[in-house]
């Protein structure tokens, strides 16, 4: 890139073919080439695409091989990926970016087949790629008008493109499939499209003959296997109707589950979360069927399988995953639990290499606990546990999907967790207070220590004050806590408390009987460098939540290992454009630390310490032998206070030497130094293995839904229940003893 400009060639309407190592190749298709630089913005590449390809710049995504890497494809989907993608390839003069359909997802591997579909916002490996359009595999010259009708007008209506689509699926003699599977599906829609019911002579794994079932039709289909391969192909039709077919005024629909799932299939590819509902609705609409929700309910459970894979074969699936995940990234822990009684799926943990390795050798000793709940077809929940870097960013460590949190899988998480880091030093620990882990941590981590996460403790005040308290109350009360809990001396967090008991002598109680030794920095006696939420991973694994269903178990694990290889590389990518000695966060923090120390005053108090005084003429001690000042932030910070900055400069010091090592750029490269290496699933098995897991049963919850955590807005009060009858309080109209 000696011009500063890159050459990108977008390659559309071919497929991905996976060879033995797990290497993906492209081939077929259109290429065309865009100039790009460093200015160049994402919605200019994207319409450029659009219109070169002639496709809505909203039904296809962007894709790239990382350099020497043909098994990691990356999504650019903004102005940031354009500068990633220049900036992996600036040695190079051109890069080849692919032009991937939002819709089922097809791999080509020696021989054409149909893969299964797999949601995901990155492909990797072998995980299946649609491109623009996929030709069906077929000799006849009748598929040129599919292939024609792929590349039509997108904004077509989508009752006319589905039916248009469906009614050239079987277009005539010699037409050839890749299996009977394939073949099924195809007559299946044809079928839908033109309105008719057909009844099969023979329908198996060597031929399939079928007729119309309208009394005197002559439509007529038979199609069989060719020998030693899996193709078939059509031998006999005859494609002509008496019955209406075609016309409006045929045999018309049923709502059949397989007639559903089909239809369903089509929505489910371009919007996951579609509600059964949504799916009656759009059916409805377009061919005219009343459904029930059961019907479409049990139909959307056809075409996620369809789709997505069984979810009870799935868990068979976990050891065979757990295997891979051990062959391809060396020194990761997988470990697999079932129930005695039934051999029922209890949990399984994952903790990658490269997350132990960079926990181990750069992040600093405190880990953040959490769960999130997995809305799948089976009752599950994630377990997390999550470290910061260096730049304050959140690095996924480890993480469990178990059938339920309770005592007895949080012990067995934290010991797996204790087992795969194998640290010596004291950890610190931040959880929510509620969830009732502190016996388990400190029976697993003797030496460790336990901070409440604030904004939970925040909530369960709120939820705990008695009485009526306005909003603006609630705040004041919130923002007093937040400053009692972050104030480094004891001097200030009393001056809060005092606050808060001025206007709340309840909330005051509440919070001191609430062991503030567990959050409040000037009483915690651990390291945690004033990180006091629990939920910060969040952040990394937001995209649960975006899901009305998500897929199976075993894909939801590795599609959190794909996003965990994306994660390392990317921060590892940027850290070595770094100039500075710390982290671009500390970088901040320092300078305005260095900016306040230009208005102190410094003197030499007896011994090695200083005495630094403010322009309000509040005195402060520095020792810089020990790194400490008596306000306190510098030990709880890990980098010097204004007031150490003050004498470090005094004293003619650099201020790096005086920061953490945590905070280290060369430290925190290290933590992203292992790369999170693929695992491919050309072997998978589809549904069976030599252990047996059975998924978790199925939970039915009786009478209102029980919510393990309430979460509510900053500052907002539950209203007190009040009689409608006798104007007293704790009580409704219903439940008035007074007048009854």
């Amino acid at each position: 890139m000696a011009s500063g400009k890159l050459i990108v060639i977008c390659q559309s309407g071919g497929k991905f073919t996976a060879a033995s190592d797990g290497s993906l190749a492209y081939t077929g298709g259109d290429a065309h080439a865009i100039c790009v630089n460093r200015g160049y913005k994402f919605q200019e590449l994207k319409s450029e695409v659009a219109e070169m390809c002639n496709v809505d710049p909203n039904a296809f995504t962007i894709k790239y091989f990382l350099p020497d890497n043909m098994q990691t494809l990356i999504t650019v989907s903004g102005d940031k990926d354009i500068q990633r993608l220049i900036d992996f390839h600036e040695d190079r003069r051109t890069v080849d970016v692919f032009v991937v359909k939002n819709e089922s997802l097809q791999l080509s591997q020696n021989q054409p087949s149909v893969a299964p579909y797999c949601r995901s916002s990155d492909n990797t490996l072998d995980e299946p790629v649609t491109p623009i359009y996929v030709a069906p595999v077929s000799s006849a010259p009748a598929d040129v008008d599919h292939l024609n009708y792929a590349m039509t007008d997108v904004d077509e209506s989508g009752q006319q493109k589905l039916i248009k689509s469906w009614s050239k699926c079987i277009t005539g003699l010699h037409q050839q499939f890749n299996d009977v599977k394939e073949l099924r599906e195809a007559l299946r829609r044809y079928c839908i499209a033109l309105g008719f019911k057909c009844k099969f002579k023979h329908n198996d794994n060597a031929r399939v003959s079928a007729k119309c079932k309208a009394e005197g039709c002559p439509w007529r289909f038979h199609a069989s296997r060719l020998s030693t391969t899996q193709l078939f192909r059509i031998k006999t039709m005859n494609d002509t109707h008496t019955c209406g077919a075609g016309t409006g005024v045929g045999n018309g629909l049923k709502a059949s589950r397989k007639m559903v799932a089909t239809i369903a299939k089509e929505k489910l590819r371009d919007s996951p979360n579609f509600t059964p509902k949504e799916i009656a609705k759009q059916i409805q609409q377009e061919f005219g069927i009343e459904l029930q929700y059961s019907q479409a309910w049990r139909g959307m459970e056809s075409a996620r399988q369809e789709l997505q894979g069984s979810y009870k074969d799935a868990y068979n699936q976990l050891p065979w995953l757990c295997k891979r995940i051990l062959e391809t990234n060396p020194g990761s822990v997988a470990t697999l639990i079932t129930r005695e009684e039934d051999q029922s799926f209890q949990g399984l943990f994952v903790a990658l290499h490269a997350s132990i390795y960079g926990f181990q050798n750069g992040c600093r000793p405190l880990i953040l606990l959490d769960t999130i709940t997995l809305k799948t077809k089976y009752h599950s929940e994630l377990l997390t546990a999550t470290a910061l870097d260096g730049n304050d960013g959140v690095f996924p460590l480890a993480y469990a999907v178990v059938d339920t949190v309770n005592g007895d899988n949080w012990q067995w998480f934290l010991e797996q967790l204790k087992s795969a880091i194998s640290v010596s030093q004291p950890i610190t620990f931040v959880v929510d207070r509620e969830m009732g882990l502190r016996h388990f941590i400190s029976m697993v981590f003797e030496d460790s220590y336990q901070s409440f996460s604030l904004p939970h403790l925040s909530d369960e005040l709120k939820m705990g004050l008695k009485g009526p308290h306005t909003e603006e109350v609630a705040r004041a009360i919130v923002a007093h806590l937040y400053d009692a809990a972050l104030s480094t001396t004891t001097d200030g967090f009393g001056k809060s408390m005092d606050c808060i008991k001025s206007i709340s002598p309840e909330a005051f109680d509440w919070l001191m009987q609430n062991e503030p030794q567990h959050w409040a920095n000037s009483l915690f006696r651990g390291s945690r460098f004033d990180h006091v939420a629990s939920d910060a991973g969040q952040s990394f694994y937001s995209w649960l939540n975006e899901h009305s269903v998500l897929p199976p178990v075993v894909k939801v694990i590795d599609i959190i290992r794909q996003k965990l290889m994306e994660l390392i590389y990317t921060r590892k990518v940027d850290s070595d454009k770094w100039l500075t000695r710390m982290t671009p966060s500390l970088e901040e923090k320092l300078q305005r630390e260095i900016q306040k120390a230009e208005s102190l005053k410094i003197a030499m108090s007896p011994g090695t310490g200083f005495e630094v005084q403010d322009f309000l003429g509040v005195v402060s001690y520095v020792n810089i032998d020990t790194w400490s000042c008596s306000c306190m932030a510098w030990q709880v910070h890990g980098f010097p206070c204004s007031h150490g900055v003050a004498v470090l400069q005094h004293c003619d010091r650099n201020v790096y030497d005086y920061c953490s090592r945590y905070y280290a750029t060369e430290l925190y490269r290290l933590v992203y130094s292992k790369p999170i290496n693929p695992v491919p699933t050309t072997d998978k098995p589809l549904g069976t293995s030599e252990i047996q897991v059975h998924p978790p049963a199925l939970r039915r919850h009786s009478g209102p839904t029980k919510q393990r955590r309430m979460r509510y807005k900053k500052g907002v009060i539950k209203r007190p229940l009040h009689c409608s009858k006798c104007k007293g309080a704790g009580h409704n109209r219903a439940t008035c003893h007074v007048y009854s």
